[in-house]
């Protein structure tokens, strides 16, 4: 008896909570709206990125008490929270720190979802930080059987007055890793039909995943209701992003057959604007389809971003551009969605010595050649398609691209225009902005360099050296479009952004002019001595500039086992000019060398002579010119970059 006593207790007290939750309900006070989230397009963003557009997410709601009609709706905030920070442009409504992450109504203004919601116009909530106050009432030919979502719907006006313009979109306030959005009216369908809350434009910090690394990650957003009785919800976190490391570069054979190495430049040989000074290719690759994007999405496959552009603007569509759901609106700063430029690809060339000009194409090339001159550098008809730039962050005013004007054209009958890169303290910037892509497989976007200088060897001009490039997104803070600090957080401009993660590598180098000479036989032993003798004739009446430079002689110890004497460096040796010594002085050795020896002197057309006498004792004398080992020219103007 006792334990059914207890049994009735535990029962009753079930009840009356039970009675309580009901009572207390929904925030009208009956039952409570349920929602599932879902994200309908997970898309895959770039681990460089500062500003990756995350998928929408997608409440879907049903039942829930129904509200009578004139009375005001109740209003919740919806959070979501991310696992990075948040990024979305700052739209500064009405003094308030909104953003471009918008909370859609009912899908208003959609193509594919039938319903009143979807039907009505786009219209912001001006005040984000308390939202929009709403009341229940009927459109016009409201019929529960026929058109259940048009019985009940928002109003603005006080009473139930029915009114089109309800605001049925709403700005998300950023804080750090969320984005709130406030005021939202909470309106439960009822048994007519379903509700659906869509979130869209979430820009994250896809470097904050894996730091612009190769391993892949995820975003992930979870969303939170305030207060907690306004609907329930079914999965509240979801997976919003796969991360991947958008871009691989590579440096390519002027015939665009492979990559790496250094191309060797002689600095005794100048250069002009020419096939000969082909420096090779600068190559950007995808590392999944949709990592170059255009400002807007393309129309008709047109290669303008802005052609025929009358907004993005339908819920749910996906674009495959660096601009999102687009909505302008009086009260908005700058459209809501819309990004500044579309994916740019930057070539940062440092190591530039002075006198060394540096022309890159403006637009991207299928090949390079040039072997053979009337096909150098055609320019590929077919997408992808860049565009060279101005700056990293000069932006797509009203749509047209800030182009950078060519200088040099190449090429015969198809011709590639070039521009010369502005080249200060040694460093240079170019930067393409992509036009058009095709999403459906990696792309490769080549783009040529040249190089030019007047040779002065006499001046040690231009300065020998490697020549350097780091290529990556753009912009980035490295050249100061924006501080390191503002990269990964919410801001007004720069969309796109993105982490440097270029490392600079060489593509060219400046090398002194030599000419190796080879003097097979040498002796300083007892009762022997060689005389050298270097002659300089880079001063002739051919029209070689003279040059002025020093040789290094290499000594090698022949058939004793004996360590070979240092090398040793002569004065400069002016052009025009010979250069005499004895083996004994230069060697340091004495009469204890026999063997040969390899002059390395840094001017072109050396020559050498070596005479042995045993110092008259019997009249024993041999001479011999020096074998000059590399003809006495200079290394090619323009070599391959090797494998």
């Amino acid at each position: 008896m006792a334990d059914f006593r207890r049994l009735f207790t535990a029962l009753a007290l079930v009840a009356l909570f039970v009675g309580l939750a009901s009572a207390q309900g929904g925030l009208n006070g009956g039952s409570t709206m349920a929602c599932s989230t879902t994200t309908t397009v997970t898309p895959t963003v770039r681990s460089e990125g500062f500003t990756e557009l995350a998928g929408d997410i997608l409440l879907n709601c049903t039942g829930g008490s129904p509200i009578a009609f004139g009375a005001q709706i109740p209003q919740a905030n919806i959070t979501v929270f991310l696992n990075t920070q948040v990024t979305s442009r700052i739209l500064t409504v009405n003094s308030t720190t909104a953003s471009e992450a918008l909370l859609m109504i009912d899908e208003p203004g959609s193509t594919t979802v039938s319903g009143y919601g979807s039907g009505l116009g786009q219209t912001p909530c001006t005040t984000p930080a308390q939202g929009c106050v709403e009341y229940v009432a009927n459109a016009p030919l409201c019929n529960a059987i026929t058109n259940p979502g048009s019985c009940g719907v928002p109003s603005n006006s006080p009473g139930g007055v029915f009114t089109a313009g309800a605001p049925n979109v709403f700005e998300g306030v950023v804080s750090g890793n969320s984005v709130t959005f406030y005021g939202v009216p909470i309106l439960p369908p009822s048994t007519t039909g379903s509700r659906v809350y869509r979130i869209t434009n979430i820009r994250a910090n896809a470097n904050g995943i894996s730091g612009g690394g190769p391993t892949p990650g995820t975003i992930t957003g979870s969303v939170s209701i305030s207060p907690a009785n306004a609907f329930t919800i079914n999965q509240p976190l979801n997976t919003l992003a796969f991360v991947q490391q958008g871009l691989s570069t590579s440096l390519r054979k002027n015939d665009n057959s492979g990559g790496g190495g250094t191309i060797n430049f002689a600095q005794c040989s100048g250069i002009g604007f020419s096939s000969s000074g082909a420096s090779g290719l600068l190559r950007y690759s995808e590392n999944f389809p949709t990592a170059f994007k255009t400002r807007v999405a393309l129309v008709n496959g047109n290669a303008s971003p802005t052609a025929a552009f009358n907004g993005q603007n339908i819920p749910g569509q996906v674009y495959n551009a660096e601009s999102g759901f687009t909505l302008t609106n009086a009260a908005y700063s700058t459209t809501a969605g819309l990004a500044d430029w579309g994916t740019r690809l930057k070539a940062v060339f440092s190591n530039i010595p002075s006198g060394v000009s540096v022309f890159v194409s403006t637009t991207n090339v299928s090949n390079f050649n040039t072997a053979a001159a009337n096909t150098v550098g055609v320019v590929s008809p077919a997408t992808p398609y860049a565009q060279l730039v101005i700056s990293e962050t000069a932006p797509d005013a009203n749509g047209v691209l800030p182009v950078a004007s060519a200088t040099n054209t190449i090429g015969s009958p198809a011709t590639v225009s070039y521009a010369q890169v502005t080249i200060v303290n040694g460093s240079g910037v170019a930067v393409w902005e992509v036009t058009s892509n095709n999403y459906v497989t990696n792309q490769n976007l080549d783009f040529g360099v040249f190089l030019a200088y007047s040779a002065s060897p006499g001046t040690n001009t231009p300065a020998p050296g490697p020549l350097s490039v780091a290529m990556s997104y753009a912009p980035t803070p490295t050249q100061g479009a924006f501080s390191a600090a503002s990269g990964p957080t919410a801001g007004t401009s720069n969309i796109p952004r993105f982490a440097d993660t270029s490392s600079a590598r060489t593509f060219a180098a400046v090398n002194i002019c030599q000419t190796a000479l080879m003097f097979p036989f040498l002796t300083t032993a007892t009762g022997f001595e060689t005389g050298l003798a270097i002659s300089n004739t880079s001063q002739d009446p051919f029209g070689t500039t003279p040059q002025n430079g020093s040789c290094t002689l290499n000594w090698y110890q022949a058939g004793t086992g004996g360590t070979n004497p240092p090398a040793t460096t002569t004065p400069v040796v002016p052009g025009g000019t010979t250069y005499t010594t004895l083996a004994s002085a230069a060697t340091n050795a004495g009469a204890n060398f026999t063997g040969y020896m390899i002059a390395v002197c840094n001017f072109q057309f050396g020559h050498g002579y070596a005479a042995i006498t045993d110092v008259g004792a019997r009249g024993i004398f041999a001479s011999y010119l020096a074998l000059v080992m590399n003809g006495g020219r200079a290394p090619a103007a323009a070599e391959s970059w090797a494998h």
